[in-house]
């Protein structure tokens, strides 16, 4: 039987502002939208503690058995400055920038996100689509739009009619904000002549001659509206209903409020049963940002070169200190909360890699199975990892007692205490064994050493036929020798 069978997820709704019961559309199948990057710079640390969350999301679905299709979208094309229907593309202007063409900007900065997400142990999306890649799909959602009456064409770009929409359905539900306060608080805008009311939004824009990315529509040579993509990618690949769709508290609105509405001005229905959003990313106390140079990314934690922290700090605890605030939280990066969050995830891998010397006993003083209902729990309720994380320093604290004789489990307890923690650190939080991989490196490293010491052996006999076997196949499983005067030293792919 598998574990989802058995559980009982909920769920914070931001449509609903409460906790629901997760009851997925089709059994046994989770379909999951969040929306990916803008590829025009460098991923943000803000961006990454999202799509970390919903990582952790991820795998907590697929160990619980759920076949889950989870779809992140890459924004290539359409994303305007400011998040307007106004200014330049993000890429196009990059590209303009550093003169080189706007794909070249698309495929560094892709590669960038993917190294990131590798780097810091993310398992890749079932389906990553581009928006460059289905232009086709978005204009046959802006024709069936258009035909339901909810958008106009004028002088080539397409704009979604909101306040048609809204005497029909509800705008702004998700953000909980009325038509009538978005009309009060809007100023008129420069270049949004074309426009019938300022809350509408494009779905299709006329491209300018000097603009770069643009493809041929039945209303002019142009470019999608950015909304448009992420409705287009969902539904193609999720259906026109699906689970989950995630994603910042920044994309509430508008982004995910004009996807609702797209989505309804084409089937009538509402497209999502849970609507999922993480908080904010704070760098000591502040909001993260680059005009006042309070901000650091990635690379600059991950490498320790940057003014704000004291040092430069692994992925794993990158991720258990992200691991350790709920992901509806604002989270506030310091110094002191990641070297506190080193010293954790230190004690607890040290606990894991005790499990296996530890001795089994006749009786049990502790109710394991008890404590791992507890992580489930935990897990089911809205995907609370600071209380997770909570009881497994629980069991850390037993596995000390163990190995002082202050506490004691039979072997079948200490199987599934074994199993248990392994399961949520590794499989559900995302992390790795340093200690373990450091472990592993040294053997590879002693076993590599032994062979080319047989290697100047070889070459010392004058056997180069060995000493050239030896090399090339090291060689074929990525480990390349260098010899020089002072040796032979090797690196690996």
């Amino acid at each position: 039987m598998p574990l989802y069978e058995s559980q009982n997820i909920k769920i914070y709704n931001s449509l609903s502002g409460e906790k629901e019961q997760f009851q997925p559309i089709s059994s046994g199948h989770v379909g999951m939208y969040v929306c990916g990057p803008t590829v025009y710079s460098n991923v943000h640390l803000g961006n990454v503690r999202t799509f970390m969350a919903f990582d952790m999301i991820f795998r907590y679905l697929k160990h619980l058995g759920y076949k889950v299709r989870y779809v992140r979208n890459i924004t290539d094309a359409g994303h305007l400055e400011n998040d307007a229907d106004v200014g330049e593309d993000k890429i196009t202007k990059k590209a303009r920038l550093e003169q080189i063409e706007p794909m070249e900007v698309v495929q560094r900065y892709t590669v960038d996100f993917h190294n990131v997400l590798d780097t810091l142990n993310f398992l890749p999306p079932s389906i990553e689509p581009t928006a460059t890649g289905h232009i086709i799909e978005q204009i046959e959602l802006i024709k069936t739009i258009i035909d339901n009456g909810f958008a106009y064409v004028v002088n080539g770009s397409v704009y979604f009619d909101v306040h048609k929409f809204n005497e029909v359905k509800e705008y702004g539900k998700l953000s909980k904000r009325k038509l009538e306060d978005l009309i009060h608080n809007t100023r008129a805008l420069d270049g949004q002549s074309d426009k019938k009311n300022p809350q509408d939004f494009a779905l299709w824009k006329r491209a300018e001659p000097q603009h770069i990315m643009r493809w041929p529509s039945p209303w002019s040579d142009g470019f999608p509206g950015w909304h448009l993509e992420c409705t287009a990618m969902s539904t193609k690949y999720l259906g026109d209903k699906f689970d989950i769709h995630g994603g910042g508290m920044d994309l509430k609105f508008p982004h995910h409020e004009c996807e609702i509405a797209q989505c309804e001005a084409v089937t009538g229905e509402s497209p999502v049963n849970y609507w999922m959003h993480a908080n904010m990313l704070h760098l000591n106390g502040q909001r993260m940002s680059k005009s006042t140079g309070n901000t650091v990314n990635p690379h600059e934690l991950l490498s320790g070169n940057n003014t704000f922290f004291s040092k430069a700090y692994s992925p794993s605890v990158i991720r258990f200190f992200n691991a350790q605030s709920s992901y509806r939280s604002i989270l506030d990066l310091t110094d002191d909360g990641l070297l506190a969050s080193e010293k954790g995830f230190n004690r607890l891998m040290e606990a894991i890699n005790a499990l296996d010397s530890l001795k089994a006993s006749e009786t049990s003083t502790f109710d394991v199975n008890a404590w791992r209902m507890k992580c489930y729990e935990a897990m089911n309720d809205d995907f609370n990892s600071p209380i997770l994380i909570a009881h497994l320093f629980e069991a850390s604290k037993l596995v000390n007692q163990i190995k002082d004789n202050k506490a004691s489990l039979n072997s079948d307890d200490l199987e599934l205490l074994k199993k248990t923690m392994n399961d949520f650190t590794f499989d559900v939080l995302g992390l790795v064994n340093v200690a373990k991989e450091d472990s592993s490196a040294d053997k590879l490293s002693g076993a590599v050493e032994i062979l080319i010491e047989l290697r100047n052996q070889a070459r010392q006999n004058k056997d180069f036929a060995l000493s050239d076997k030896i090399r090339d196949d090291l060689a074929e499983v990525g480990i390349q020798l260098k010899d020089s005067r002072e040796g032979t030293t090797f690196t690996t792919k």
